[in-house]
Order: structure tokens, then sequence, then C-alpha cells
């Protein structure tokens, strides 16, 4: 057996085809081993190159073994009460550590954080969802271990959809919003003045000028670290379902235009 945490339940993979070995794995509800990804990480940001790396393989192989499992585990606690979320797997909410360097100046071969993204459809569907991000403190990413829920970097499209429901319903807007006390809107990314169309003095102006829809709060070493992390995350981000919902609410009408 090889332990992560306490063993609650026991699954069997396959880690080798060609030989069909297989590795039982202790795998824990309530400690997931955020303590050893964020120090692999943190050792990574300081040799972020190949050779490192492949040294490391199997340390890297086994935390993020740990973070899927702690992925699959959130799935079922968030499709618990949304439905949206409940059919997802691993694979259709984390990301590769290998960066894309064919466009970019920055020929740092990987990523120095880990994130899982739970939305209707996966990753890449263009939806709202929840986010639960890691690194390490030194790391310039986000800057910080968070949640978030809502939409990161949405579409044109999507943007004057949602700003047209906002000028003509801020309330829905304010109610959805206002459902989740614990998490903070983002307003990072903001126009400087109100978008075409629409007064400079209206009610709610300073809405209308976000280019994101998103909420965040910052994870604690006391809940990051804690014996109940999936269900506290997971409670955390039943406050923002309503926000989400409102957000895909207009995602939505959008398949059908």
């Amino acid at each position: 057996y090889r332990y992560i945490g306490e063993i609650c339940e026991v699954r069997q993979i396959n880690i080798c085809k060609k030989q069909d070995k297989s590795l039982l794995i202790g795998v824990c509800h309530k400690r997931i081993g955020m303590e050893e990804i964020l120090d692999f990480l943190d050792l990574l940001m300081r040799n972020n190159n190949r050779e490192w790396f492949w040294e490391h393989k199997s340390e890297y192989d086994a935390i993020q073994q740990k973070f899927n499992v702690f992925t699959e585990e959130l799935i079922k606690a968030v499709g618990a009460f949304d439905a949206s979320i409940a059919n997802l797997k691993v694979k259709d909410c984390t990301y590769r550590i290998y960066k894309d360097l064919r466009f970019s100046k920055d020929k740092i071969p990987y990523k120095t954080h880990m994130g899982a993204y739970l939305c209707p459809h996966g990753k890449k569907s263009g939806f709202a969802g929840y986010y639960f991000h890691l690194e390490p403190a030194e790391a310039e990413y986000i800057g910080r271990n968070l949640l978030a829920a809502g939409l990161y970097n949405p579409t044109p499209a999507f943007l004057r959809e949602a700003r047209k429901r906002i000028a003509e319903n801020g309330g829905e807007f304010i109610e959805a919003l206002e459902k989740s006390p614990h998490l903070t809107l983002e307003e990072n990314a903001k126009l400087s003045r109100v978008p075409n169309g629409y007064p400079q003095n209206h009610p709610m102006a300073e809405y209308l000028k976000l280019k994101d829809y998103s909420i965040t709060m910052t994870l604690s070493p006391e809940l990051l670290f804690g014996n109940r992390l999936v269900q506290n995350v997971a409670e955390y981000f039943r406050e923002a379902m309503p926000f989400n919902h409102y957000l895909n609410s207009i995602g939505e009408e959008l398949l059908f235009y």
C-alpha cells in the first residue's frame, strides 16, 4: 500500500500495461496532501528546467495523482448539489503542467501552479464554473491560493449579452452576487468608462465596466491544510451556485442565437 493521508478507501490502478502490474493506493477523503503538492511546486519554481523536471518526474506523478484524487472528490461533492457538474471526469477539469511555448517569449517550460475548473461540459466549454487554485508562496501567476466562481475572460458576445441583462435588470445580478457572501467580486479587469450604448450615470455603471464576471476568496492555511478541505470548499461553491447559474443562463441563451 502507498498511503495518502489516512486510508479511507482502496482503489486499484494500472501502472504498467506491459507487465500488467498494479498499485493499491489508500485514498483519504479528509486529507489529500496539499502541503506536498505545494512543496513540489515550490521546488519546480526554483528549478524550472527540463533536466530537473525529468530527474523528479516520479515525484511529479505522485503529486499529480494526489491532485487528481482531490479533484475527483470535489466533483462528487459539488455534483451532489449542482447536477451540471455531476458527470464530469477529472480530465475535464484539470490542466497539463507543460506550457505551450510555441508563441511565447517566456521559454520557461513548466507551470508552477495547479488548478481544477469544474463547469458544465468541461473546462473548454466557455461556461461559468467553480475554480480551485494552488501556487507556491513566491509565485506570481495569481499570487495566492484561491477559490473562484463565475467566468474569467468571457467572449465579446457573452459580455455584450451580460451587460444588456445587467442594465435591464440589475437586481437579478445583485441578488445572485449576494448569495455568495464569502466570495468577493473581482474588479481588477475593468473598463475606464461605461461601454458605448449605456449612459455614464447608469445605476449599474460599475458592473457594466467589468471585463470578467468572477468572484474569489483566498484559501487560508487553516482551510487548505484542514481535515475537511473537500467538504468546506464544496460548501463555499454551493454559495456560488446561483451566481454561476445566472451567468450560464446568459451563455445558454447565446447558443440559440
